[in-house]
């Protein structure tokens, strides 16, 4: 498989994990509802992005239990949707 292919399949995969969590979730991500928390979407998002790499340097990359590595490209992308509306 060569190089192009690759990453467009490691895309796909993280639009079918954004999608599906926009569906399951509501656009939470870029709209909260802001019950308990009154960050705007973008500070949200940089929070949940902290998180993601904080969990990478303390060894989570090693762990079965979360795919950190998609989620933190997930969080990227709607971080660069957000800047791009702003």
């Amino acid at each position: 498989e060569n190089f192009a292919n690759k990453v467009s399949s490691y895309l796909l995969e993280i639009r079918e994990l954004l999608v599906s969590k926009n569906l399951k979730y509501g656009n939470s991500a870029l709209e909260p509802i802001g019950v308990f928390s009154q960050l705007s979407a973008k500070e949200g998002l940089l929070v949940r992005i902290d998180d993601k790499l904080k969990r990478i340097k303390n060894g989570s990359l090693e762990k079965d239990d979360e795919d950190v590595i998609n989620d933190s490209i997930g969080y990227l992308v709607l971080l660069k949707i957000i800047n791009n509306e702003s």
